[in-house]
């Protein structure tokens, strides 16, 4: 069979479970188009063919022995970076960690490998993970297999080009403001922000800033497919005691009216009319499969939310974070960090969490009328490579077209990007949004929208 790269993670599953497709073929056919398209754009910055191999051998020895080999049986997974896998370096894109080797791994990774997955390798990000570009002084740069030169987004840039050019048929990533959805929409795949406390990590290899109610990060899946989406959140929202902020809420919840609030101008982002267009269409998708599609003006605070929650990410600890930064010596990082700093200033934890408070009611009682938030994801369509370092009305000019992403993780929601299409070369997609732990809601009207357009599929990457 050719071309098992292309397939979904759902179809491979399915043919290795039935043995008409082993999962060391899988992984050879993985290894093999990583080392044809990878030079060309760096998604993967790191592997070992031998133990992916050998993985693979582990799920085909336990379905010869008529074990059940997990929901993603043998499908080749990639892996943040940003969080442990042992035997493998925990850089963040830090020369600074690359001698951080993980003795264990994440829970992400051991949930992903529980369900059958084989970890291909280690995707690419920027210094820190802060930024909406993929750049760093180790592993280098990563281009965007559709256009190089657009930003491959980020910070799980590597993530959305890998399993864009068909290396992986799911990708890992983590997501503080949009570094999973921002790169999903900007290499034309699907990725998901599920709820804060839906999916466990940690990291032993680092001191570790606190991954829960301050910052908001989490770990979430990008893919080619919606259903692919499904699976590998099911796969990765196992229980791990390590995470004291993973909660066991059902994948489902109660039903709900098929209800959506439409918003083309969320908060004056004043959207680029393609983006506009995206959105619009996407509406119009969701009223073909049944949906009630109700246009709103605006929606419930998001600037603010985006200010507080870059006071947050930033703001505490800024000191120590700019004094590692300028050890490093990263342009990009630098960057970020001094740019905000008169946005980070002052920064009052206890007003920030009370403020928090108060917009999360204001966004919980909207989710009491509609199912989900149809918004863009970005004002524009994907940036410039490495716009953001330009110039500062540059800089300024890419931090007010993200507000919708940066906003969301503030009171803890879960994002999903769907990509809906291309202009010319460039991917454009839209954002659904919904209640705290309501991720099937998203991934519901993330179907309906994706199964009125034309499906996302590996790619070669363009020149």
């Amino acid at each position: 069979m050719q071309d098992l790269w292309r397939l979904s993670a759902a179809d491979l599953a399915a043919l290795i479970k039935s043995k008409k497709v082993s999962a060391r073929e899988a992984a050879t056919a993985a290894l093999a188009r990583l080392d044809a398209v990878n030079p060309k754009i760096n998604a993967v910055i790191d592997h070992q063919p031998a133990e992916v191999l050998a993985q693979a051998a582990g799920i085909d020895a336990a379905i010869a022995r008529g074990e059940d080999p997990g929901s993603l049986a043998g499908v080749p997974v990639t892996v943040k970076v940003n969080i442990d896998q042992a035997g493998f370096a925990t850089t963040n894109g830090l020369k600074l960690q690359r001698d951080a080797v993980a003795a264990t791994n994440s829970p992400v990774v051991d949930n992903l490998r529980k369900a059958g997955a084989v970890i291909l390798g280690r995707t690419n990000c920027p210094a820190f993970s802060y930024r909406w570009f993929t750049t760093n002084l180790i592993h280098g740069d990563t281009r965007n297999p559709r256009d190089p030169g657009i930003t491959p987004g980020g910070s799980s840039g590597g993530a959305g080009a890998a399993v864009a050019a068909g290396i992986g048929h799911i990708a890992h990533g983590t997501d503080i403001a949009g570094s999973i959805r921002y790169p999903a929409y900007a290499c034309g795949v699907h990725g998901l922000r599920p709820t804060m406390g839906r999916i466990a990590a940690f990291n032993a290899a680092l001191p570790e800033r606190p991954i829960g109610p301050q910052i908001s990060a989490v770990s979430g899946p990008l893919a080619r497919t919606i259903g692919d989406l499904r699976i590998a959140l099911a796969a990765m929202s196992a229980k791990d005691f390590r995470d004291p902020w993973w909660v066991p809420a059902p994948l489902e919840g109660p039903a709900m009216p098929k209800r959506a609030a439409m918003c083309l101008n969320p908060d004056g982002l004043d959207p680029v009319a393609e983006v506009k267009a995206a959105v619009a269409d996407a509406g119009k998708r969701l009223e073909r499969a049944g949906w009630i599609v109700e246009e709103i003006a605006t929606t419930p605070p998001l600037r603010e939310a985006a200010d507080l929650q870059t006071k947050l990410w930033l703001g505490d600890g800024y000191e120590a974070q700019l004094e590692m930064a300028e050890r490093e010596g990263d342009p990009g990082a630098l960057a970020c960090l001094r740019g905000n700093k008169t946005k980070v200033f002052p920064f009052d934890l206890s007003k920030t969490l009370t403020r928090r408070a108060t917009l999360t009611r204001q966004w919980l009682e909207f989710f009491e009328t509609y199912a989900v938030l149809l918004m863009p994801v970005s004002g524009e369509l994907p940036f410039p490579d490495q716009l953001d370092r330009k110039d500062d009305a540059s800089f300024a000019r890419v931090w007010h077209a993200q507000v919708p992403q940066i906003a969301i993780p503030f009171m803890g929601l879960p994002g999903l990007t769907v990509s809906t299409g291309l202009v010319g070369r460039i991917p454009v997609g839209v954002q659904l949004v919904s209640g705290r732990y309501r991720e099937d809601l998203c991934l519901a009207a993330g179907e309906a929208i994706e199964a009125g357009g034309t499906p996302s599929a590996a790619i070669d990457p363009a020149s």
